[in-house]
């Protein structure tokens, strides 16, 4: 390595980082073919983004990315030619290179897939891109495991909703890997404050509101790569009277 890279080289990865670009440049290709057939308008950028816009590591982050959401439309449209919009593309890649846990990269990759439409014009998933930017991969966590439990129905409207939701401490700690139980009340709190959940812990006991709000349930269902309605993807029905 010259004085001058190792000038620039100031934590010592460029060897590492030289190693994964070529691990990972038999893949980008795979992946730039993929984005490019769901936004053609787009294609040479996306390319272009994938090999030299970002570092290898995101790069390979990205490309994981790509080919998850790959598989996700496979599974689902069988054939059908679907299209997403570029800003939606650009945003996900761009905060999605960033999530190296096979976790994350799974949830970016669903919002991903589910943004591929007909038309390629539905720009909707922006919002929901953005509250998974500004998730913890423990966060995360948490609102993929309520949801999950959650007994969802349709409300007289035609809106997702779902029953209360409580979870003692010991359970939300093995949910989100955090021990700390000052960190986990953060966690929840900036749930609460993105209007995903109700309230998170009560002052007076160790059982935390975290039923999830309509917002939270269209968040999880787009992020496993489901392009459908919630309503349909949970198989919720409006409740009977008595109940």
């Amino acid at each position: 390595m010259s004085d001058e890279n190792k000038s620039l080289d100031v934590l010592g990865i460029k060897p590492v980082a030289d190693s994964v670009n070529t691990v990972t440049k038999g893949t980008v290709d795979g992946a730039s073919a993929f984005l490019s057939r769901i936004c053609l308008p787009a294609a040479e950028e996306f390319g272009f983004l994938l090999r030299d816009k970002v570092s290898a590591w995101r790069s390979k982050n990205a490309v994981a990315i790509a080919n998850k959401a790959q598989k996700l439309l496979e599974n689902q449209v069988q054939g059908l030619v679907l299209s997403a919009h570029p800003r939606i593309i650009y945003s996900s890649i761009e905060n999605g290179s960033w999530a190296e846990d096979d976790f994350m990269q799974n949830l970016w990759a669903g919002l991903l897939a589910s943004s591929c439409t007909p038309d390629g014009k539905d720009e909707s998933n922006l919002i929901l891109i953005g509250l998974l930017s500004q998730l913890t991969s423990s966060q995360a966590k948490i609102i993929t495991h309520v949801c999950s439990i959650a007994k969802t129905y349709k409300s007289k409207s035609g809106f997702i909703a779902c029953d209360f939701i409580q979870i003692e401490a010991d359970e939300l700690i093995q949910i989100s890997g955090i021990t700390d139980i000052h960190q986990l009340d953060r966690e929840l709190d900036h749930l609460r404050g993105l209007e995903l959940i109700n309230e998170g812990f009560h002052p007076d006991h160790m059982r935390a509101n975290v039923t999830p709000h309509a917002l939270c349930l269209q968040l999880f269902v787009r992020a496993q790569g489901y392009v459908g309605s919630p309503i349909d993807y949970f198989g919720a029905v409006e409740k009977s009277p008595n109940k």
